[in-house]
């Protein structure tokens, strides 16, 4: 786990102000929003989930993640991965939410009891399957990014930065660099506190 030689935390009442401050800082860097930015993404079982596929060597440090959906029960997710036949689209979520699919879109890679893997040639494809086997409730896309965040980046920034919240927040954006990464969360979930704010979260190396 990386310890952060920056950290800045703000709290915004205001939604757009919040909005405005995340997109300025992110820059051009590799970001996840929110699908439904009033629900979010529950973050509880994230790093969970990003330990245990690093364990079972499901996802690689330099997969770019395209598409990611968590609860309590199962979580789903696209990742861009980079090949010697070129780029490669990988839905990978829990075998029974999967949807009946078009033999022409893609093709199965694995089929275990638990989890089911979907290889596309075409991003659109992979994303729009991945909106029909969740239904897009709690999801994260890359929207407005040139490319999604690196698996590497996500590990190395999300626990630094989960550190910092007082409480349960949903997430509704966030990017991550090498260097750096900085997190929007919204108020928290059915509490009617929306004076607690948004809070943003940035933590980096030293520089």
């Amino acid at each position: 786990m990386t310890t952060p030689g920056t950290l800045s935390i703000r709290t915004f009442l205001d939604r757009a102000e919040g909005l405005a401050h995340f997109f300025a800082r992110a820059g051009e860097a590799p970001r996840l929003l929110a699908l439904d930015e009033v629900l979010g993404c529950p973050m509880e079982h994230t790093l969970a989930a990003l330990e245990w596929t690093a364990a079972v060597g499901v996802l690689q440090d330099d997969d770019q993640v395209v598409a990611a959906r968590l609860t309590t029960d199962t979580g789903a997710a696209v990742i861009e991965r980079r090949t010697a036949a070129g780029r490669q689209y990988v839905h990978i979520g829990p075998r029974l939410d999967a949807p009946m699919m078009d033999i022409f879109e893609g093709a199965v890679l694995f089929d275990e009891p638990g989890v089911k893997a979907i290889e596309f040639s075409q991003r659109s494809h992979a994303v729009a399957h991945f909106l029909r086997a969740t239904g897009g409730d709690g999801a994260l896309l890359t929207l407005f990014s040139r490319r999604g965040p690196e698996v590497r980046h996500l590990r190395r920034w999300f626990s630094p930065v989960l550190q910092e919240l007082e409480m349960s927040r949903p997430l509704l954006a966030g990017w991550f660099a090498a260097g750096s990464a900085g997190c929007l969360f919204g108020p928290p979930p059915a509490s009617g506190q929306d004076d607690a704010g948004w809070r943003y979260i940035e933590v980096g190396l030293e520089s």
